[in-house]
């Protein structure tokens, strides 16, 4: 198997070009078993793990299929949506629109990405004259279609690609509707990095006696990844991974967080280290999410740190670390995070922050995957702890009491203040005996031209 060549897989003149000409000769092992089997028409359910080629795998027996369907012609009704691809995210999205577009570039077959987090304005019009592949979020889809800015009657081939995670993600309602409006003759590919009982009870309910591949086993993590855990306090894991990037020569890190408020509480705190980091989570708009990821990728971020959701989908060439800040509470999403890195044959470092509160959720990992991970204790040097605090960490350690002597020392020596006038010393005595005569005084002589005034408004009205 590893010996074929994409020519061996019959494609079509048009989509072998396409191939040479970004450099690709050998068809990995998820594409070398899927192509065939969907070039027969069947349904399908693969299983491999997040690196492999899966995008490959069914958009080129994609392409072959609708090629007799392709025309030059600018009437939309010769281009109905005959392929239907649903990804969890936006990043994904962008990534699987942009691969078939360089696999279709010499064919008349053509194809556009919705998603949601922009205008959908600006994706009206191009779906209005007519595309053969639609990939899409499945939200943006469902709002185009209450727009009726899609039709869907003519689809041919479904896809679901990361179909593991769109369950995760709480999409199964959405899928259930969007299904309901696709043929009922159709051929349905699934694809996943993870099988679990829910994926299982998903394709029995929208697969038609499938054929099953796993190129590698269920859940696995790729042999090309050194997994390692540092075992180290919550409150020092900042400085720990502050600590990690000076001294790691990766150019690029992938750093996870578990929420969106981490994920951009860290960037800024390593900015203030002076590590050139950012932070891609779903509070960002879509155009700052995609600046965030153009700026890794040409290396002007060095750390990019986001959340299981938002680097869902992350196709970076040569990702040499992974670091997990949390680990996650779902044992499947270290697979999907540590994926990242590793990819295509590549070496990849996956480091793992984990607190004495996490380890549980550890010892759930190391069960999934069959494999007991590195362990090192954290060791936090004193430069590292005593470096330039991030702002407001002088207020936090206030609030938990631990002030510094520079902050007692002005209030034990700051003398007390006495009056210039002994009577602003004396309590206070209702009356108007109270106040002495030099204060009266200027009250008194204020008084008197307002009762002249208000003399002259009476005579004016009169």
């Amino acid at each position: 198997m590893n010996t074929i060549s994409f020519a061996d897989l019959k494609l079509a003149p048009e989509i072998l070009k396409s191939l040479t000409e970004s450099g690709y000769t050998t068809p990995t092992p998820i594409q070398a078993q899927a192509i065939p089997l969907v070039l027969e028409g069947s349904d399908l359910m693969a299983g491999a793990q997040t690196g492999t080629g899966k995008t490959a795998a069914f958009s080129l027996p994609m392409l072959q299929m609708l090629l007799p369907h392709a025309s030059s012609s600018t009437s939309p009704a010769r281009h109905p949506v005959r392929a239907l691809i649903l990804v969890p995210t936006r990043e994904l999205a962008i990534q699987v629109e942009e691969s078939v577009k360089v696999y279709a570039k010499h064919t008349h077959l053509r194809s556009l990405v919705v998603f949601g987090g922009v205008d959908i304005k600006t994706q009206t019009p191009t779906l209005k004259r007519g595309v053969e592949i639609l990939v899409a979020t499945p939200g943006r889809l469902l709002d185009h279609i209450e727009m009726k800015s899609v039709q869907l009657n003519q689809v041919q081939m479904l896809v679901l690609d990361e179909a593991d995670r769109m369950l995760d993600m709480g999409f199964m309602p959405d899928l259930k509707r969007i299904l309901a409006l696709l043929p009922k003759q159709r051929q349905n590919l699934m694809f996943s990095a993870t099988f679990s009982a829910e994926i299982k009870k998903l394709s029995s309910e929208f697969l038609t006696r499938p054929k099953l591949i796993e190129v590698a086993r269920s859940n696995a993590t790729s042999e090309n990844v050194t997994q390692k855990v540092y075992l180290v306090e919550q409150a020092d894991k900042h400085a720990f991974l502050a600590q990690l990037l000076r001294g790691s020569d990766a150019t690029q890190v992938l750093v996870f967080t578990k929420t969106k408020l981490t994920a951009g509480h860290l960037a800024r705190q390593l900015q203030r280290d002076g590590v050139a980091a950012d932070a891609i989570h779903g509070d960002k708009t879509q155009l700052e999410r995609m600046q965030a990821l153009e700026a890794f990728k040409n290396g002007k971020v060095t750390v990019l740190i986001g959340t299981d959701v938002a680097a869902r989908g992350l196709d970076i060439d040569q990702l040499p670390m992974v670091i997990n800040y949390e680990i996650p509470h779902a044992p499947e999403d270290y697979v999907h995070r540590i994926g990242r890195t590793g990819r295509a044959g590549a070496s990849g470092a996956a480091i793992s922050l984990v607190s004495p509160e996490e380890e549980r959720y550890l010892a759930e990992i190391e069960k999934l995957i069959k494999h007991e991970i590195q362990k090192e204790k954290a060791v936090v040097t004193h430069a590292a702890k005593t470096g330039r605090a991030p702002r407001g960490e002088h207020h936090e350690r206030a609030t938990r009491g631990e002030h510094t002597e520079r902050t007692h020392a002005p209030r034990a020596s700051a003398p007390k203040k006495t009056s210039h006038d002994p009577w602003f010393d004396k309590p206070y005595e209702p009356g108007a005996g109270s106040f002495p005569a030099a204060a009266k005084q200027p009250e008194q002589a204020a008084e008197k031209p307002k009762k002249q005034v208000a003399a002259l408004f009476v005579r004016k009205q009169s």
